[in-house]
């Protein structure tokens, strides 16, 4: 049986992630390129009477990178829960299987052969989150026609790997062909950032991803029987296939998503839900996806804190940021799994 950790840990667990976003938050709108004090912060905020400047950069800059970070950390890191579950693999996640990968591939379609065609603007923006949505959703039909084909999901997991080679692959050539202002824009787009959206852009990302989180949620009893072992679930009368397909098909929605509005976020989909599996002392997904959801948040809210306040001056890529945390995790995860 899955462990179900203590109530107290759990609460504790919940109570400080909880603390530590609105801590993060406030350091996020605190800190940037250009100094502004706290009080004006909060009167920014709270509608008070502050500067036009400060107004600006507050709540139509800072506030809005504030959420978009939060919300791409919680889809993100229950993709990564999704993924890991379903293949029984701790190192499973959406860029290891080649869905973020296929998303990037997308894109790069999009940039560096019809960029000049679309123009700026709406169309270009529209031609980019199109552009994403098919290449994740052309690497899952890949994925979901081969878990017909194959039963291991050790095998499923290295077709998703080899499929991610190919990807990029396809990126190596459509940047060695392209112009150089086009490889330009896509290796700045790559890197990763979560301070790229408007109010307008925040709320239908706001509203995709959390309809996303929450059509996981929906996927718990099955995830715990999975966690119980392939013919555990079978006995219990579920179709084990069809729902290993259904909680692909989430999961790389969720990392769609994220790579459409965000970029090619790293590590976060791979790290966060171990990260809650060590705070909650849980295996039990109606515990651990939510606590996964609000811990990715707020590893993916001190990620862009990090971006700022160690850029000099300067708000570094988000990328450049999540191996320093992740890594040292992946490493832990690794050696506690020779034990």
């Amino acid at each position: 049986m899955y462990s179900m950790g203590s109530n107290a840990r759990i609460v504790w667990t919940f109570l400080l992630c909880g603390v530590l976003i609105m801590v993060l938050t406030a350091g996020v709108l605190i800190s940037g390129t250009t100094g502004i004090d706290a009080a004006d912060v909060w009167r920014a905020v709270t509608g008070g009477e502050t500067s036009e400047v400060c107004r600006v950069i507050v709540r139509d800059v800072r506030l809005p990178m504030a959420l978009t970070a939060l919300l791409c950390g919680m889809a993100l890191s229950v993709s990564g829960l999704l993924f890991q579950t379903t293949f029984d693999n701790p190192l499973a996640g959406p860029s290891i299987l080649g869905v973020s990968t296929g998303a990037s591939l997308g894109v790069a379609v999009v940039m560096l052969s019809f960029g000049g065609w679309l123009g700026g603007g709406i169309g270009y923006y529209a031609g980019i989150l199109s552009g994403a949505f098919v290449g994740a959703a052309a690497v899952l039909a890949i994925l979901l026609l081969f878990s017909s084909l194959v039963k291991s999901n050790v095998m499923l997991l290295i077709i998703g790997i080899l499929i991610g080679y190919l990807a990029s692959s396809a990126i190596s050539l459509l940047n060695f062909f392209s112009t150089q202002q086009g490889v330009h824009s896509y290796v700045i787009w790559g890197m990763g950032n979560f301070g790229g959206l408007t109010w307008d852009r925040l709320m239908i990302y706001a509203a995709l991803a959390i309809a996303a989180v929450l059509s996981a949620m929906l996927f718990i009893k099955p995830l715990n029987a999975l966690l119980l072992g392939k013919r555990y679930a079978e006995s219990m009368g579920m179709n084990v296939r069809r729902v290993r397909n259904s909680l692909m098909t989430v999961a790389g929605v969720l990392a769609a998503l994220v790579t459409a509005f965000c970029g090619p976020i790293g590590f976060l989909g791979l790290v966060m839900p171990h990260v809650a599996r060590m705070a909650t002392g849980t295996a039990n997904h109606g515990v651990l996806l939510p606590a996964t959801a609000i811990i990715g948040g707020a590893g993916a809210l001190l990620c862009a804190w990090l971006s700022v306040v160690c850029g000099g001056g300067q708000i570094i890529p988000v990328n450049a940021v999540t191996p320093v945390i992740s890594v040292p995790v992946i490493i832990y995860v690794i050696l506690k799994g020779r034990k």
